[in-house]
């Protein structure tokens, strides 16, 4: 085989690897920051250094996942019309190779893992298991499946907490990450059954057990109440700021509930949550204002 042909192969098979990891869904990993910002350590170098190589790892083993689910749905992702452009079921990275690449990462990230911390190597650990749990099974039982998908975000704040050694951090931030979540895996839901009406079917099994009503109904709930629960997180927590400074923030996070439930209800948008936050500039900008808010309430009001 010529050389130049078989440097481009390689390049080729490269970028769909790259692809097939899906490097936007690492912005789920900034939940790991959630310690190092609230405990007010984010000048903390050691911190610092712990909590981003921590996110750099956690990224690279859900990009692990993605890599297993689509060689787990091959035959179903060739059936959807977006899905059957990944690079797997389309045909662009062979079988051999993807198995390859994710072994090799394992091989990487659990050993700095269990490097930068026990607990946050036995949580990688659990995240993996519990993935691979969910695809194989529990991806298929309504609720259970949202529920599931719901934790893994609890288990990144966990992970941050694990990398570092916090002293002010809250257990309101467990239960706001579980609710909020939520609210983004009912809304993914609901965003496929739409996706799946106007395509004619559906590709997903788990789907036929919901409605867009219950769906619906679903999502009011957990909405109210994680704007509950962030609301109580900012005046009830202890070693917030004085004088309750931290519900400022609260309109904030409003605006991104509501903007998202916008995306969500009136423009049809949530089978991919991550592209709603690549793409949207008033979400993006309200996520900024609320994150500079964060920054001068816990680092200049102490």
């Amino acid at each position: 085989m010529d050389t130049g042909l078989k440097t481009a192969m390689i390049k080729f098979m490269l970028r769909s690897l790259i692809k097939t990891m899906r490097p936007k869904q690492w912005a789920k990993s900034i939940f790991l920051f959630t310690a190092i910002v609230f405990d007010r350590q984010l000048f903390n170098l050691n911190a610092l250094w712990h909590t981003v190589a921590g996110f750099m790892v956690f990224s690279l083993l859900a990009s692990t996942i993605y890599i297993i689910n689509d060689l787990g749905d091959i035959e179903a992702d060739r059936q959807h019309p977006k899905k059957k452009h990944r690079p797997i079921p389309a045909g662009d990275l062979p079988v051999p190779v993807a198995i390859a690449a994710a072994i090799i990462i394992w091989l990487i990230v659990f050993p700095t893992a269990f490097w930068l911390s026990t607990g946050f190597g036995l949580i990688c650990v659990i995240y993996l298991l519990g993935n691979l749990i969910y695809s194989r099974w529990l991806k298929h039982i309504a609720l259970l499946d949202v529920l599931l998908l719901a934790s893994f975000y609890v288990l990144r704040v966990a992970a941050g907490v694990a990398l570092i050694e916090v002293s002010r951090f809250s257990p309101w931030l467990y239960v706001f990450t579980i609710f909020i979540a939520l609210y983004l895996g009912i809304g993914k839901r609901r965003a496929e059954i739409v996706s799946a009406q106007e395509n004619g079917g559906s590709t997903r099994k788990v789907l036929e057990n919901y409605t867009l009503p219950f769906l619906d109904q679903l999502i009011s709930i957990v909405l109210t109440i994680s704007i509950l629960t962030y609301s109580l997180y900012t005046f009830s927590a202890p070693n917030l700021p004085p004088n309750n400074s931290m519900m400022l923030t609260i309109p904030f996070m409003i605006y991104i509930i509501f903007r998202y439930l916008y995306l969500l209800q009136v423009e049809g948008h949530g089978e991919s949550p991550e592209d709603i936050l690549f793409g949207d500039r008033p979400l993006q900008a309200a996520i900024v204002l609320w994150g500079i808010a964060i920054l001068v309430i816990f680092y200049l009001f102490q």
